[in-house]
């Protein structure tokens, strides 16, 4: 049947009715509105928040994200709509700190695609500008300089990777400013001779003083000898001591794995750090807690903290070239079932600096080496706790202030070994220290060397052997007095050497004991040709000290943590300076 026009202009009509009706026309389907609402976050140093309102009847959503004020759009991920309308949330993270970013979003329908909405932009804070926990792997950059502002935390899984040269600052105005490594995450921060990796304060040279920021601290699943849940030194403490009120208890207890790996540390400075965030809840400069053999440290260094320079907590891994500068506290604390390897130590003071206002004490009890076993909640057999702390410590020179203005009533040892703690202590040299070379305590501790005065070398988890002292109250161990029962070993029969040089007199270049070193290059740890501790180590390694040494740590003919003659392997990365 045929059409007169009139009928066919109605019929055009009524088709182009039905396809408007329909949302389509000879193109395709109608394009969906944009959406409304969009709001962009900084959530963090690496995280931003998009939010922005869905719409009824809308499939999913394309979010595109821009770096910088010009960078291209392009897409990070495609959210589906919920089923109600309402608000939609999504965390952009393994961003750039201090980055601008830009955000659109492109709704779906079907095969039809709105226009871009409009834009939203934010930037990400600075490393460490807030509480933060860092949950995906991330790196920093040298030509960059960050900064820690409250308990920034490495969590499980993710990796941190410090590139060399970069420096990281600890906030001086948040207290217990702290980097930490949970336990199941990584650091690898290998830094080099001539651009080693600094954490500092973040205070202007000539301002800086112990206790200005917290620290570094690494938490493993190695093993330690207490049971029960305990935390780490400063962790849990009051909320205002951590940005935002982020009140974090980090444990170490518990752990099972010998060989964990926490990652790498080489060539880091750590300065000025030791913050107390509460009573007895100090922060060291570095903290190894239950830290696994698979983790490695070398070339360590720090300057002016207001605790230990370094606390080892149970675990046990190699550690080596460590150097401590005017140390709070202790150079060198291991306990509660450390079982570690650590050779050529340098440690060296001559003032306990004074720390920064509100930043915890100076110690009372300061010593070179302070070994104890279990001590504490958790020791359910006393000092007689399994795995004992026994680790092997080879080829240190450790030199203390000469004073016992200087060391506190309870300090001035060179070694202070208690507790029911053992050990191999083998080539060192300890001197300016005002009470007495070694302090044996505790028959738990005698028991560990079999209670002998010259321990069988194939069965005694406790050896002291051939170690020049001088300087140190013309005493090899402390007497005994009251209820502290002290012990000590055989000097000959353990080639324990008391001399008589002066400290100065040994080596290459060394602050004269009462003067204030004005830098590093005062510093030389060589021996000098005619000095006593060029001879007189232990070659060569038998019975229980080799199978510890295996073939990492060997013996050496010379005493201390610098062969004669050798390379200088303190040079180019250690400072000096006291504020």
């Amino acid at each position: 049947m045929l059409l007169n026009r009139r009928m066919m202009t109605a019929v055009v009509a009524v088709i182009a009715l039905v396809a408007a009706a329909c949302g389509s026309d000879s193109t395709g389907p109608t394009p969906p509105q944009p959406i409304l609402g969009l709001n962009t976050t900084a959530k963090g140093a690496t995280t931003v928040q998009v939010t922005f309102n869905s719409v009824a009847a809308d499939d999913s959503y394309d979010i595109a994200r821009a770096e910088g004020a010009a960078g291209t759009f392009a897409t990070v991920t495609t959210v589906t709509a919920p089923a109600t309308p309402g608000l939609v949330t999504f965390d952009d993270s393994g961003l750039k700190p201090s980055t601008l970013y830009r955000y659109h979003v492109i709704t779906k329908k079907g095969t039809a695609s709105s226009a871009a909405s409009g834009e939203a932009s934010t930037t990400t804070l600075a490393f460490g500008n807030a509480a933060l926990d860092i949950t995906t792997s991330r790196t920093l950059f040298a030509d960059t300089v960050y900064t820690l502002k409250g308990f920034i935390h490495v969590a499980n899984g993710a990796t941190l990777t410090v590139q060399p040269g970069t420096t990281i600052k600890g906030d001086f105005n948040t207290l217990g400013s702290s980097l930490w490594i949970l336990r199941g995450a990584k650091i690898e921060a290998v830094g080099t001779a001539t651009a080693p990796i600094v954490f500092t304060s973040s205070r202007a040279a000539g301002q800086r003083q112990p206790g200005d920021w917290g620290g570094l601290l690494i938490i493993g699943n190695a093993i330690n000898n207490r049971s029960g849940n305990v935390e780490v030194e400063g962790s849990g403490t009051d909320g205002t001591a951590v940005v935002g009120g982020k009140n974090y208890q980090v444990l170490y207890s518990g752990g099972t794995t010998a060989t964990d790996n926490s990652g790498t540390l080489s060539y880091v400075r750590v300065e000025f750090a030791g913050f107390a965030p509460s009573l007895n809840n100090e922060l060291n400069a570095f903290t190894f807690a239950a830290v696994g053999s698979g983790t490695r440290a070398s070339f360590l260094q720090t300057m002016g903290g207001l605790d230990d320079s370094y606390e080892f907590f149970g675990g046990g891994f190699d550690a080596d070239h460590l150097v401590a500068y005017e140390t709070g506290d202790d150079m060198y604390d291991m306990s509660e079932g450390f079982v570690g390897r650590l050779s050529f130590l340098i440690g060296f003071n001559s003032v306990q600096l004074t720390p920064r206002t509100g930043a915890g004490s100076l110690a009372t009890d300061l010593e070179g080496i302070e070994n104890d076993g279990c001590n504490g909640s958790g020791c359910d057999n006393g000092f007689n706790q399994a795995p004992f702390t026994v680790p092997l410590v080879s080829n240190f020179t450790l030199i203390g202030c000469g004073s016992t203005t200087c060391v506190g009533s309870g300090g001035g040892f060179g070694m202070m070994i208690r507790r029911g703690s053992g050990g191999y202590y083998v080539n060192g040299v300890l001197a300016r220290f005002p009470n007495a070379g070694v302090s044996l305590r505790d028959a738990e501790t005698y028991a560990r060397g079999g209670s002998v005065a010259t321990p069988d070398l194939t069965t005694s988890d406790l050896q002291i052997r051939n170690i020049f002292f001088t300087e140190v109250n013309n005493t090899l161990f402390q007497a005994g007095g009251g209820s502290t029962i002290q012990n000590s070993l055989d000097g000959a029969g353990n080639s324990l050497t008391l001399g008589t040089a002066t400290a100065v007199s040994l080596f290459t270049a060394l602050p004269a004991q009462g003067v204030a070193p004005a830098a590093v290059s005062e510093f030389d740890w060589t021996p000098v040709a005619a000095s006593a501790i060029t001879s007189g180590g232990l070659a060569t390694f038998t019975g229980k000290i080799a199978t510890k040494g295996g073939t990492t740590v060997t013996g050496t003919s010379y005493v201390g943590a610098a062969q004669p003659g050798g390379t200088k392997w303190w040079t180019g990365w250690t400072v000096y300076f006291r504020n």
